[in-house]
């Protein structure tokens, strides 16, 4: 069975506070942040909607890029999210389409 690396970003509203991750079960991940079931700092800061995420077959090169992600500027993660969901919408629903 192949595995799929995700790194994701997650926002508490547009142009929000961000948080870069990087799980092999996107989905739980995510539920797990929203659930904001253990003290940190997406449940402190309300950081809960997936709004940009890629998909890796390799953990090294998911591990890589979200590294490279954290190191950019919030500017570069925001047209990064932008290019891909404009609206800013919750992604999460998609996920079990």
């Amino acid at each position: 069975m192949e595995r799929i690396y995700s790194v994701y970003l997650l926002a508490s509203a547009r142009n929000g506070t961000l948080y870069c991750g990087v799980t092999n079960n996107i989905a739980w991940r995510v539920q797990e942040h929203k659930s904001r079931s253990a003290a940190s700092f997406t449940a402190r800061y309300n950081v809960v909607h997936l709004v940009w995420f890629e998909n890796y077959s390799e953990i090294n090169a998911a591990i890589a890029r979200e590294k490279q992600i954290k190191h950019w500027n919030r500017a570069w993660k925001l047209a990064l999210i932008e290019a891909m969901n404009p609206s800013w919408r919750d992604l999460f629903d998609d996920l079990n389409k």
